[in-house]
């Protein structure tokens, strides 16, 4: 039997005789799809991650089945298995050809051979028989779903459950780190929603409900959390506002400042106030504190919003940020410790839970003639004093000293390259630059929309915030692109973003990932997001810290490390700006040079070398082409050329990535299947026209006059457009296109059929040259 047979004849009966039936809180479910799968051109994805069974009690996922079909060994199905128990954090996994088991214990190892599965009482004391008895409370709370319409995402469980065991525990100190974009106030919400129906609490009060505070910095980011509380009673949701203290409820929400100065203006300057809100409220009052992006303040030792964790002390306190622990953040991780569940950024993109991102490093011929800039006799100072013979390196360009010329080639190359319809995020040195950047591109952009470009930064208040608001509701389309300098880094629920632009350098790593998040949202028709880099940043991508598993860190202590810079001042007194105009008789053409990166399938950042590279060991592979003669047949015949192209996507390679190759070894005007010969035979590339010539002697032999003018007339779409013009599915719009109806057709070139096989033939003809 096949495998489907040997799950419907043996397995599900198997398991529906030992009570393993969907009802009441017992699961099976089928064919589960772990994830999406990464997300590919076209609106498609790879094969996403499929488990043939899950067992569930009680919403608790207990164990994986990977079934295989009775005619392969039992082993066959181990490593997948296993694999899936490890993303699913099931205790046990089961491996089988419907004729013999296999139990593996994911936490002692063991594997043995069983004759029966267990019953789903007899797995539920397997994996739950020494649980504490909050864990078994919080495990009889199901996850609001609202009415199955938001299922959790495998990881989203995982890090909820990690958290409730945690608790139940009686540790203080909580730790998640999962990328931006992933659901983190999903998660707080369904944490929060276990532990008020649960009635927990961490003042031994039985029966009461638990007071949750959930903490951030931004007005944005709490009013989002508020609004994602919905499922909750409206009386239990309480948002915290200036110049009132709130004690009834039981869920609150509110910023750090309006917490340390009864202030609700999230850019106030915290150390000019000595008022401490918060401590009108009795140190006990919170049993649980969430800290939103919590690597931003709270566990930083000299700040004083380190004050209100350490006034809060009797209350756990559950961390919550996008960045893996590096040298910027190390003080997070020693003050929450070890992250209870972490979930990365190349995960949620190989999952297809996030967008996949590439990578432009632009460099303009300005930039390489003034990466050092030394003030020289004839160059006009607009403002401010020159220091004569001072050099003024890139991380001074904008902040110490503003050359007007080198930000207008910057964003006219920009406007160049982007798709001037999709949403962009452009981040400048500082809120004065920002606004140098607005004005340059609504002088050189397309659009004749007033509001086509804003600044949005802390000067900008109210009007900003609206702006911001517009951009974000993926309905609108104006405005279109936001400059900002710190101020949008984090906080923008933005899906449709389809540009990131670094105008300035990104010095850490913690804010480096927060920026790339603005773009890995998922949105209907979204490939894929383009980071424009004009300063280097992309070195980061190649930094060990990038992505990287959270090293070990210390016991929690008492960290000392100074505060994060917050949005840049503008630089007073002696530190005026310098700004210069060039002069006369220093004009040149001015061009650009752009080096594109690759996002690998092992979630790894490429150059387009390594990426070469890569491609050349795939195709070189028996199941790939392997050889010339195999991969001219396949390409020759639009079926065969679809399946060679998925087979190619499926290993990291997309169409979208070969048309970037074919840009970079200067072949535009070739095909695809050039690019491939290329890469794999280090063929030189014909053009689409020099192609066309070379076989057009053959086919005249091999076709009658009416049927050479058809061929003749899809050559002439295929020079134009390429070789998806070939594709099967084109031929009845090429038809209509030509002969204005597929009945007009019909009677110069015979029926459908009569059509299609002169299509297939003259495409054997083509790629024999």
């Amino acid at each position: 039997m096949n495998e489907a047979e040997t799950r419907a004849e043996l397995i599900d009966p198997a398991l529906r005789e030992l009570g393993w039936v969907t009802q009441d809180n017992i699961k099976v479910s089928r064919e589960l799809k772990i994830n999406n799968g990464r997300i590919l051109t076209g609106g498609r994805n790879a094969d996403p991650k499929i488990a043939d069974y899950l067992l569930t009690v009680n919403d608790q996922d207990l164990a994986v089945i990977e079934a295989k079909s009775d005619e392969k060994p039992l082993s066959e199905g181990v490593a997948q298995a296993k694999k899936y128990a490890q993303l699913l954090q099931t205790r046990f996994t089961f491996s089988t050809n419907g004729k013999e088991i296999l139990q593996i214990d994911m936490e002692t190892g063991k594997e043995e051979k069983i004759h029966n599965y267990p019953t789903p009482e007899r797995l539920w004391d397997m994996v739950h028989g020494n649980i504490t008895d909050w864990e078994t409370k919080f495990n009889e709370v199901p996850f609001e779903t609202y009415s199955g319409t938001k299922e959790m995402r495998y990881y989203q469980k995982n890090a909820v459950n990690n958290v409730l065991k945690a608790i139940a525990n009686g540790d203080q100190r909580l730790l998640l780190t999962l990328a931006t974009g992933t659901g983190k106030t999903f998660i707080a919400f369904q944490i929060a929603w276990k532990l008020f129906n649960a009635r927990w609490n961490n003042r031994n009060a039985e029966n009461q409900r638990p007071r949750i505070l959930f903490l951030a910095d931004r007005n944005i980011l709490a009013d989002q959390a508020y609004n994602s509380f919905n499922a909750f009673a409206e009386d239990a949701l309480v948002r915290i506002r200036p110049g009132k203290v709130s004690t009834s409820g039981s869920i609150f929400f509110t910023i750090f400042q309006t917490f340390m100065t009864g202030s609700g203006d999230e850019n106030e300057d915290i150390e000019e106030f000595e008022l401490k809100r918060y401590e009108e409220y009795p140190p006990e009052f919170f049993d649980l504190i969430i800290i939103d992006e919590c690597h931003r303040g709270g566990a930083k030792d000299e700040s004083n919003w380190r004050g209100i964790m350490e006034y809060f002390k009797p209350a756990v306190q559950l961390g919550l940020t996008a960045t893996p622990r590096t040298k910027d953040n190390a003080n997070t991780y020693k003050y929450f410790g070890k992250p209870v569940y972490q979930y990365s950024l190349k995960e949620g993109i190989q999952d297809g839970f996030l967008t996949p991102y590439k990578v432009q490093n632009i460099k303009t011929l300005f930039d390489e003639d003034y990466e050092e800039y030394v003030y020289r006799p004839g160059d006009i100072v607009l403002e401010g004093e020159i220091e004569e013979g001072k050099a003024y390196f890139s991380k001074d360009f904008n902040r110490s000293i503003i050359i007007e010329e080198r930000e207008e080639e910057r964003v006219k190359k920009l406007l160049t390259e982007i798709d001037q319809n999709e949403k962009t995020l452009v981040f400048c040195a500082t809120q004065k630059h920002a606004l140098l950047v607005r004005d340059l591109i609504n002088k050189y952009k397309e659009s004749d929309n007033v509001d086509y470009c804003h600044r949005v930064t802390a000067e900008d208040g109210e009007i900003g915030e609206e702006h911001l608001r517009s951009f974000q509701d993926n309905e609108k389309s104006i405005p279109t692109v936001l400059t900002t300098s710190q101020k949008l880094s984090t906080g923008v629920d933005a899906r449709n973003v389809r540009n990131i632009v670094l105008f300035r350098p990104v010095g850490s790593m913690i804010e480096f990932k927060q920026i790339i998040g603005r773009g890995t949202r998922l949105f209907e028709q979204k490939d894929y997001f383009t980071i424009y880099d004009f300063e280097d940043v992309y070195l980061k991508f190649f930094d060990e810290e990038w992505d990287g598993e959270p090293i070990d860190p210390d016991p929690p202590t008492d960290p000392k490390e100074p505060r994060e810079p917050k949005e840049p001042k503008e630089p007073r007194g002696s530190r005026e700006k310098v700004i210069i105009e060039l002069s006369d008789g220093r004009e040149r053409e001015i061009t650009h040079t752009t080096r594109t990166f690759f996002f690998g399938k092992e979630g790894q950042t490429l150059t387009a070398q390594q990426f070469i590279e890569e491609l050349y060991n795939t195709c070189m592979l028996p199941e790939v082409f392997e050889s010339e003669d195999k991969l001219r047949e396949l390409w020759s015949v639009p079926s065969t050329r679809k399946a060679l192209l998925k087979s190619l996507e499926n290993a990291g390679f997309g169409f979208n990535d070969l048309v970037e190759i074919q840009k970079i070894i200067d072949a535009e005007k070739s095909d695809i299947f050039d690019v491939l010969e290329f890469v794999a035979f280090a063929k030189k590339p014909l053009t689409r026209l020099k192609r066309i010539k070379d076989a057009e002697e053959i086919m005249q032999h091999e076709f009658n006059e009416d049927q050479m003018e058809f061929i003749n007339f899809v050559l002439s779409q295929y020079e134009n457009e390429g070789v998806l013009v070939l594709d099967d599915e084109k031929l009845p719009i090429l038809l209509e296109l030509k002969y204005k109806s597929l009945q007009n057709a019909k009677h110069i070139l015979g029926d459908l059929t009569d059509a299609r096989n002169i299509f297939l033939d003259f495409q054997k003809v083509l790629y024999k040259v």
